[in-house]
């Protein structure tokens, strides 16, 4: 059962805050982009040396959510997809501020989209795609907010990979969302939008994907988002 194995660590919903309030504030930040349809190539929060040519629209635009059945293709990051094969694209976690870290996955080179899934129920599936023409690592789990929640949505520690998922370009990596817990425990919330935050080794944030949901998706407070996996069956297996 899922209903107690997770936490949600203070260094995740600090990183969030800060997040926020960067955008909040409007730093240095770029406008946010969005794609429709559930799929998204958002603009990161820019180093200082950023040159970043232009800014994307702010408003997603309305569209159909993709629906999935799993497991789905793509070119997966573990290989045939089986569990057993995960570590042979991953990497180990570099060590905080190392030179030779492998850059995140971020919306300058890589895309998210949200698919709804037939199981398990109440599961979304996170996918991103390396779009770049070199490797990125997909780090720790992706920060989400629904609508303008201002709290990080609880990331299920349980869930947490051996190595950091790297992915070479063209490669996908993914993440399960469970939206709700048992029935009647707590009211359930619609939300329309979904933020996705990449974060790097560091767990600070480095863009943030802005995603149409599926019709009618609920949350309550029992629901949970695993760490990036390199295969659809371990990110839907919690």
């Amino acid at each position: 059962m899922r209903t107690n194995r997770f936490r949600t660590t203070a260094l995740a919903a600090t990183a969030l805050v800060a997040a926020l309030s960067l955008t909040a504030c409007g730093g240095d930040d770029e406008a946010m982009g969005t794609k429709p349809a559930g799929s998204a190539t958002g603009t990161p929060a820019p180093a200082p040396t950023s040159t970043d040519d232009k800014a994307q629209p702010e408003t997603p635009e309305a569209g159909k959510p993709e629906t999935q059945t799993v497991p789905a293709e793509g070119k997966h990051a573990g290989g045939n997809g089986n569990g057993s094969n995960q570590s042979k694209k991953t990497e180990d976690a570099p060590k905080g501020g190392s030179s030779k870290a492998i850059p995140t996955c971020t919306p300058k080179n890589s895309r998210v989209k949200v698919s709804s899934v037939s199981r398990p129920i109440n599961h979304l599936l996170l996918t991103v795609t390396n779009t770049g023409s070199t490797k990125c690592s997909a780090y720790y789990a992706p920060f989400l907010r629904f609508d303008d929640a201002q709290a990080v949505y609880p990331i299920l520690e349980e869930s947490k990979p051996q190595a950091v998922v790297t992915l070479s370009p063209g490669e996908e990596a993914y993440a399960g969302i469970a939206l709700q817990g048992e029935p009647g425990e707590d009211e359930p919330v619609v939300s329309e939008n979904l933020g996705v935050i990449m974060v790097d080794q560091n767990n600070q944030s480095k863009g943030e994907f802005t995603l149409k949901l599926p019709a009618d998706t609920a949350t309550d407070s029992r629901g949970f988002v695993t760490y990036w996996q390199s295969d659809v069956e371990n990110a839907l297996m919690f």
